[in-house]
């Protein structure tokens, strides 16, 4: 016994040094460091390999290396020791399944010849130690460069650099991720070289190693050059301008001309108060020669009553439940509530603090639905901070956020929050849940279980820090405070992004609630500049509205130059977007005189004020309104589809608007117009414009041709102008 006591010692000390640490050929081993990136970088714990929830044939590892432990007990206890073979390292599966000695259906890994077998094989035969004494932590990681300017077809390798607790660093890029965010301007290989592409643009090349994120951000602009005094004598209306000319020029592109009148009218009625102007407002507006009309009428449109129904329509799909899973007065309320805040413009961090502190009966507050629908501190967790932060932390309810730095810990210590919130009632029974229920908090710490390692807790917030919380007070309140602070940038910038894609086609991040470094916005400075400026307004939506509409970007023309017509993300012309569902219809009543009737609301309700998806429509629902049993916060397409171009071709409804005897088309012919008066007519009301020299000769056309009556021309020309791409997008 003695002798192979002293044997092993001996062994020991030959394969680890006089240290006693197992050794590679660059230092000692350790598991975390050392091994765990192996895997990662030849995909052995990716989601389509080992790293998926089941495993891969019996065999599991956590997703991209995120819990080390599993990682270690998996490799080491499990398998009944076939997969690590300490007698005989090298007949390890560990090692003969990726060198293609053993079938292995993720085929050949690794050369046996490699760095990446050897450092396998020091670890096997030093008795695969856990961690070696006084190993450094890695801290974070940096990328070389950050950023270039790169021409077409150009070519920039990226070096990755891990930093590490005892202020040391190392080359990993042999082991990074790599993954570009717009492939089409600038790919990226598996080694990290990156290669700019034909199109102009900017890419955001993502480098990941263990769980630590960097990126690379290549500037491709266009070919050719613009002079720098055509940027300087752009028109400043305010900051917007100036940021986003200021982008435009580092990528040369060049803005399009300002949209006309005419234009400008049409698309700030549909994006303030979602509807088309009448043809009374728009021959007001296009007969006023004063050179401020653009802004009264941006101040005039924010004081009406629609503008509150229209935005908070629009909060209805982030916020509002199915009723028939949380009762239909409960959701009336909820409605009810987001509606009187928008009217009374509510600032918005009042708005979100009054929903994320909610408490009462869902029959007297509606902002407790949130709680009554979202019933668990983690489904409370993923839409709040999916909503008010544009952090979305679904992915770390179960493992490390594989694009952010979340972790199960930041998940569960932010759902503590909620964990004291509780309820009386019956709860809920679908399809009816007909029954009250109260939300109160009751005293206590403020605590979750994790739900792998079993640690307790405490609430959280995400970064930065929180009032501290007493046992006493409400928890939600330091959360809100919190999340509602000037100092948190996450708060105000996932607003105004949400603004200002409704308003401009196409969010500064896409999509508007995911903000993380992996996804960075396409003009970091104006989200910045306009998240600060929404503080400064202490939160005042209309305000936010009136700044982002005063600029000269939001009224560029959407026609395309020679030197932007590749721009889809940088402002450089005015983003066509198909009116919402609701918008259309409300358009549509406007335009042909004859309201729509819906099931469960007074006569003469506007499609924006419905308060549930359930009210049958099949043009609401054939124009993407939200699927009434989808959880929220629902994301619409904006796509067209053949279902819209056929239902405005051959809707009954539509039809029957359009030829009511009470409706305008009706009215226009018994009129003692002219041909040609009608025809500018109806141009002014679908189109918010005057017909021009060809249209009107058309137009009359209809008039003379034989065996039609003026009604059936006035309705054949209504319709024909109704189902074309001027009237279906906002431009």
């Amino acid at each position: 016994m003695r002798h192979m006591l002293l044997v092993s010692a001996f062994l020991w000390t030959v394969l680890c040094g006089a240290g006693g640490v197992v050794r590679a050929e660059d230092g000692p081993v350790d598991f975390e460091r050392d091994i765990l990136p192996i895997f990662t970088r030849f995909g052995c714990n990716s989601g389509s390999c080992h790293g998926k929830q089941a495993g891969q044939n019996g065999f599991k590892l956590s997703l991209l290396a995120f819990d080390a432990d599993f990682d270690f007990d998996a490799l080491t206890k499990e398998g009944r020791g076939r997969r690590i073979f300490s007698v005989d390292p090298e007949r390890s599966l560990l090692l003969t399944k990726p060198t293609g000695r053993n079938p292995h259906g993720g085929g050949k890994r690794l050369a046996p010849d490699g760095p990446e077998y050897r450092r396998l094989l020091a670890w096997i035969r030093g008795g695969m130690p856990r961690r070696v004494p006084g190993a450094a932590k890695l801290e974070r990681i940096t990328v070389n460069p950050e950023q270039e300017v790169l021409s077409p077809r150009q070519t920039r390798q990226v070096q990755v650099t891990a930093h590490y607790s005892d202020g040391t660093s190392k080359d990993v890029t042999r082991y990074a991720q790599f993954q570009s965010n717009e492939a089409a301007i600038a790919g990226v290989d598996d080694s990290g070289r990156v290669t700019a592409h034909g199109i102009c643009g900017e890419a955001a090349i993502m480098a990941r190693y263990m769980g630590e994120i960097a990126v690379f951000r290549p500037t491709i602009p266009l070919d050719g050059e613009v002079p720098e005094k055509f940027y300087n004598e752009l028109p400043r209306k305010n900051f917007i301008d100036s940021l986003v000319w200021k982008k435009l020029q580092r990528l040369r592109i060049t803005p399009s001309q300002e949209c006309s009148d005419e234009k400008y009218l049409r698309r700030v009625y549909i994006d303030i108060i979602g509807r088309v102007p009448t043809t009374a407002e728009a021959a007001a507006f296009l007969s006023d020669s004063k050179p401020d009309r653009r802004e009264k009428l941006v101040d005039s449109l924010l004081e009406q009553p629609e503008y509150a129904e229209h935005w908070a329509n629009k909060w209805a799909d982030l916020l509002r439940p199915n009723p028939y899973r949380v009762g239909i007065k409960a959701v009336l309320n909820y409605d009810a509530w987001v509606r009187r805040a928008f009217r009374q413009n509510m600032p918005y961090d009042q708005f979100v603090r009054e929903l994320v502190t909610a408490r009462g009966s869902t029959y007297r507050n509606g902002a407790v639905t949130l709680f009554r629908d979202r019933r668990d501190p983690g489904e409370r967790t993923t839409i709040v901070t999916q909503l008010f932060l544009g952090i979305r932390l679904e992915c770390a309810r179960c493992h490390h956020h594989p694009f952010e730095v979340w972790a199960q810990e930041d998940f569960y210590s932010f759902a503590a929050y909620f964990t004291n919130v509780s309820r009386k009632g019956t709860g809920l029974s679908p399809p009816i849940s007909g029954s009250e229920e109260v939300f109160f908090t009751t005293a206590g710490s403020s605590t979750m279980a994790h739900p792998r390692t079993g640690a307790t807790l405490s609430a959280k917030p995400l970064f930065g820090k929180a009032p501290d919380l007493d046992g006493e007070t409400d928890p939600r309140e330091a959360l809100a405070a919190w999340m509602t602070s000037k100092e948190n940038s996450f708060f105000a910038k996932v607003m105004v992004n949400r603004v200002w894609a409704d308003l401009m086609g196409r969010g500064l991040v896409e999509p508007v609630d995911d903000l993380r470094a992996t996804n960075p916005p396409t003009n970091p400075e104006l989200l910045d500049a306009l998240a600060k400026d929404f503080q400064e307004a202490d939160f005042d939506i209309k305000a936010l509205v009136r700044r982002i509409t005063a600029s000269h970007v939001y009224a560029l023309s959407s026609l395309p130059g020679t030197r932007n017509v590749q721009d889809t993300r940088n402002y450089s012309r005015h983003y066509r977007q198909r009116l919402r569902a609701e918008v259309m219809l409300d358009a549509i009543v406007e335009i042909t005189g004859v309201p729509e009737s819906f099931s469960g609301m007074p006569p003469g309700s506007r499609a924006k004020e419905l308060w549930t998806t359930r009210i049958g429509s099949l043009f609401l629902d054939a124009f993407g309104r939200p699927d009434p049993n989808q959880d929220p916060p629902c994301e619409r397409t904006p796509d067209t589809t053949v279902v819209q171009s056929l239902h405005l071709m051959n809707s009954k409804n539509l039809y029957a608007k359009v030829t009511d005897n009470n409706g305008r088309a009706a009215q226009l012919s018994g009129s003692k117009r002219t041909p040609q008066e009608i025809v500018q007519q109806l141009y002014l009301a679908i189109y918010s414009r005057m017909p021009d020299s060809e249209e009107r000769i058309i137009g009359r056309g209809l008039f003379q041709k034989k065996g039609i009556t003026r009604r059936q021309a006035t309705e054949d020309l209504m319709w024909a102008l109704i189902n074309t791409p001027e009237f279906v997008f906002k431009d």
